[in-house]
């Protein structure tokens, strides 16, 4: 499906509209979306300041790259994590956020479960 702009804002907690929660969730339409490719390092719960350091550059590029282009979605095998989170791969102008995220250094590619970031 063709892509739209959105303008995002941030969001760390609570729901929203449409912004950035961390560096792999977003809120897009008053839905919960969870970048289902990639792990990036957590903002809210996390283990040293290293990690919420590289969390909360995830999360602003995130933002940035939603703010540059087009947003579309495209489904995984699974719709929802445990958390009723919506699991989409993000894409903007065609292209992966997630994808792009990992190549910058600022999310790993998911593998299952939590994994520490320190």
């Amino acid at each position: 499906p063709p892509g739209e702009r959105i303008s995002f804002s941030f969001c760390h907690v609570g729901g929203g509209q449409n912004c950035v929660v961390d560096g792999d969730t977003i809120w897009l339409r008053s839905e919960k979306i969870r970048i289902a490719d990639i792990d990036a390092p957590e903002t809210h719960d996390f283990q040293c300041a290293a990690e919420k350091a590289l969390g909360d550059r995830a999360t602003a590029r995130l933002h940035d790259l939603l703010e540059s282009g087009e947003i579309s979605l495209a489904a995984i095998d699974r719709d929802e994590d445990q958390y009723g989170r919506k699991l989409r791969i993000v894409l903007v102008s065609g292209e992966s956020v997630g994808e792009t995220l990992v190549d910058e250094g600022l999310a790993r590619w998911y593998e299952g479960g939590r994994r520490p970031g320190c």
